[in-house]
């Protein structure tokens, strides 16, 4: 059974390919993040190296070592993570990853049908890696598929997506994670309603805000910070700014958390209250509402769009940052 949900086009293109046994050497699965790329890769990694009769049975030897990440012949390659200025933030994948990754396809496979390597952030790739990583892609060896995850497809070196099949991953209605939920994970129907809300489509994301509190804990802070900064200086806000640091995952989700609430706010002043997603702080929203003009809103919410995309073309992140808070309307105390 696949763990995958809400994905049924997909699904049934992967499990054609397996029955007639037309697999691609490569794909690259496409989505936002939480999406459910990793739960599709290790599905798909069950499914062909399955020892059932249904692939994929998750009860069989082989696909409960792949669940535990455990298995020999499947292996995930991540983009590491960089600690030395006190914040994680991502780098990326080396060359040295990838000649491991092609020493290891070199070898036949050990305890399964397929060897399965699942490249998680492909837009990490550096330019080495990918070069190398193209020469594979190219001559790909007997009983090896390759999948790559991204979510910025257009980082993607496009040699490399050119010889990849394309799976792209769509959003989940509101109503269908509400559902899934409330059902599955017996959460009350006004909370539901507000994790599907935030999740923008992405089940994963929901469901990681379920089992660990850290995902609202975490937005809390950035809306909390955001609301004080709406009343700041530019001074207090530049050392805000400072206060970030280099981490650009940090950057990048303080900033998307921002643009749900000026969204919210837009919204609001259009007269569609009812489709707030931080419905848990419509009275914060109101009011700010009333204090920002029509305009603001509108210029602020251009300023995060485009800034994020700056920052997911590698800007600097501090000058992004500096940027926003120099534009972000301000309101009296």
């Amino acid at each position: 059974m696949w763990q995958t949900i809400g994905q049924d086009r997909t699904l049934a293109l992967l499990e054609y390919s397996i029955k007639n046994n037309e697999l691609a050497h490569a794909y690259l699965i496409v989505g936002p993040p939480h999406i459910g790329k990793m739960t599709l890769a290790t599905d798909f990694a069950q499914a062909i190296n399955c020892q059932g009769s249904e692939p994929p049975c998750k009860e069989c030897h082989a696909c409960k070592k792949i669940a535990s990440r455990k298995h020999a012949d499947v292996i995930i390659i991540d983009s590491p993570e960089d600690d030395s200025q006190g914040s994680r933030t991502r780098v990326e994948i080396g060359i040295d990853q990838i000649r491991e990754l092609q020493r290891n396809a070199a070898l036949p496979p050990y305890e399964g049908k397929y060897k399965v390597f699942i490249i998680n952030g492909a837009e990490s790739l550096s330019q080495e890696a990918a070069n190398c990583l193209l020469k594979t892609l190219e001559e790909p060896p007997p009983h090896v598929i390759i999948i790559l995850l991204t979510a910025n497809e257009s980082l993607v070196l496009p040699t490399i997506a050119s010889r990849c099949q394309r799976l792209e991953l769509r959003p989940l209605s509101h109503s269908d994670i509400c559902k899934i939920l409330t059902s599955t994970y017996e959460v009350d129907s006004k909370k539901a309603n507000l994790l599907a809300g935030l999740a923008q489509g992405c089940l994963g994301w929901a469901i990681n805000a379920v089992l660990d509190n850290s995902a609202l804990t975490q937005r809390t802070q950035f809306l909390d910070e955001m609301l004080t900064l709406l009343e700041e200086a530019w001074d207090e806000r530049m050392a805000y700014a400072a206060k970030l640091g280099d981490s650009r995952m940090l950057v990048e989700e303080t900033l998307k958390t921002w643009a749900t609430f000026w969204r919210d706010i837009m919204l609001i002043k259009n007269g569609c209250k009812e489709a707030v997603i931080n419905s848990d702080y419509l009275a914060k929203l109101e009011t700010v509402a009333q204090k920002a003009t029509l305009a603001e809103v509108r210029d602020f919410i251009s300023v995060l769009t485009r800034s994020l995309g700056y920052i997911a073309s590698n800007a600097n992140l501090r000058l992004a940052m500096e940027v926003v808070l120099l534009n972000m309307p301000r309101t009296e105390r």
